[in-house]
Parts: C-alpha cells; sequence; structure tokens
C-alpha cells in the first residue's frame, strides 16, 4: 500500500437525496461500503464530514442568522451525518467512533487527538464531526487541520467531479482539468476545490491532496491505495 493512514474528507451532499438535501439512506450504505473495503484493506482511515445537505450558510444567511450562529448550527449538522454514517459502517461489521469537536457526550465522544491516533491504530475508523470547532472555518480547512494532527499520508478530497478544474465543469464545457497542481498555483488560481485556508494548511504541513470522483466504482479504494485517479495538488 502505498498509504498507511488517509483523511478522507466527504461533503454533506454526497450524502443527501437527488438535490444533496436530507440524509439519503441508500447514499449513505453506498459510502459506508466503500469506507469499509479500504479498512478492509489494512489502510487505517479519519474522515471529516461537511453538513451542506442539512445546513449551509451561503443558503441561508438572507434568513437573517448571523454568521457565527449559523456556523454552529452547521457543525450540529456535520455531527448528525456523522453519527449517521458511523450507524452505516458499523452495521457492516466494523468498528467506528464519532470524535466532535463540541461537547456532547450523550452521542459522541470529544476528539482528542492521542484518543483519535489510537482508535486508528486499533483499526477503528474514525470520523471527525463539528468542523474544527469555531464558526468562519470550512470543513475543508477542518480535514487539512485534523489530517496534520492524526499524521495521515494524504487528504482524500472525495467530490462528484473527476478533479480539478479551471472553471466549473457543469457549467463550462471547455472547462480544463489539471492532473497535477502545486498549492502555489491552486492558491494563485483561487480555485475552489478547496478552500485557501485548507490549501494554505496542507502545503505549511507538507499534506498532498487527491481530489477525484467518488461515484465511480471503487474509487476511495483505489484512490486510498494510491492509484492514480483525479488530480494530485502537492
Amino acid at each position: 500500500m502505498k498509504y498507511k493512514r488517509i483523511m478522507l474528507k466527504i461533503s454533506g451532499e454526497v450524502m443527501g437525496h437527488k438535490k444533496g438535501e436530507g440524509i439519503d439512506l441508500e447514499a449513505l450504505t453506498k459510502i459506508a461500503k466503500e469506507i469499509v473495503k479500504v479498512q478492509k484493506a489494512g489502510i487505517e482511515i479519519a474522515i471529516v464530514v461537511g453538513g451542506g445537505n442539512i445546513w449551509r450558510y451561503r443558503d441561508t444567511n438572507k434568513a437573517g442568522i448571523e454568521r457565527t450562529t449559523s456556523d454552529y448550527i452547521g457543525m450540529m449538522a456535520t455531527i448528525m451525518n456523522g453519527v449517521a454514517l458511523q450507524n452505516a459502517i458499523e452495521k457492516l461489521g466494523v468498528h467506528s467512533r464519532v470524535a466532535t469537536s463540541l461537547d456532547l457526550p450523550q452521542i459522541a465522544e470529544p476528539y482528542i487527538r492521542r484518543r483519535a491516533v489510537r482508535h486508528l491504530e486499533k483499526k477503528r475508523v474514525v470520523i471527525c464531526a463539528g468542523g474544527t470547532g469555531n464558526p468562519y472555518f470550512t470543513t475543508d480547512t477542518a480535514a487539512a487541520l485534523r489530517a496534520a494532527e492524526l499524521n495521515c499520508d494524504v487528504l482524500l478530497k472525495a467530490t462528484k467531479v473527476d478533479g480539478v478544474y479551471d472553471a466549473d465543469p457543469e457549467k463550462v464545457k471547455n472547462a480544463k482539468k489539471y492532473d497535477k497542481l502545486s498549492f502555489k498555483e491552486a492558491i494563485a488560481k483561487n480555485l475552489q476545490v478547496m478552500d485557501q485556508t485548507a490549501f494554505s494548511l496542507c502545503r505549511e504541513s507538507k499534506m498532498k491532496i487527491v481530489v477525484f470522483n467518488m461515484h465511480k466504482k471503487d474509487a476511495i479504494l483505489q484512490a486510498a491505495k494510491g492509484k492514480k485517479v483525479g488530480t494530485l495538488v502537492s
């Protein structure tokens, strides 16, 4: 195996129904099966989940809810997704832990780096929820932070497109796909696949990022094995 330990970033939308809303149990089970394949292959896996299928600031800011409050609602949405994903993984016979940056002892344990590392060493899937625990930071930034803290070998950014493009491929017909990018290029071009803070954190910690289409068969497993998929940012 190329990678011993990976960080997988999953957006909330891929867990939702066709319009990316709510929690689709069929989609959730499919994702859980792909994650279990990685764990069964002997690769330690940590996951950061988004919450956009339940709550997203940019879609709700016109409602008059101020940013800090909205971001905390979003953090709780990621915990809901994390607990749902944990249940789907454990139904497949694999032990999992939800470690959250917010204090919710009834449903998840607090994120403590050494404890999370120990879970990974025991081959448990660790789901990091609640973002960084601070407003104004995205779950992409949380994934970059946790990947560095947990000594992951790579950050796998699972999306619905097959890599990084110079424009939105769903809107621009002739959008150019990049096979490789440097962090400097990604930041200078202001590519929207991840936010600038996440790119900067990964650059500082020398954390490679692979952006790939998670809807292709065995895509997560192939990326976790270091196969050539999507776009490499390093």
